[in-house]
């Protein structure tokens, strides 16, 4: 009985690992599409001249 749930339970794990995972990269590719949109499309700055849109 214990094998039995030891399997399960690590199937549960790595199919939670792998579910996550997938998240994680469409997260990070929305990040990259927000700041690659952001980098082309930033407007003029106060001081008038073109500066960079992110703040670091």
């Amino acid at each position: 009985m214990v094998p039995i749930l030891l399997v399960l339970l690590l199937a549960v794990i790595l199919f939670g690992a792998g579910f996550a995972v997938e998240v994680l990269w469409w997260i990070a590719l929305a990040v990259l599409v927000v700041w690659l949109l952001g980098f082309f499309f930033h407007g003029p700055t106060a001081t008038g001249g073109r500066g960079r849109w992110y703040r670091w």
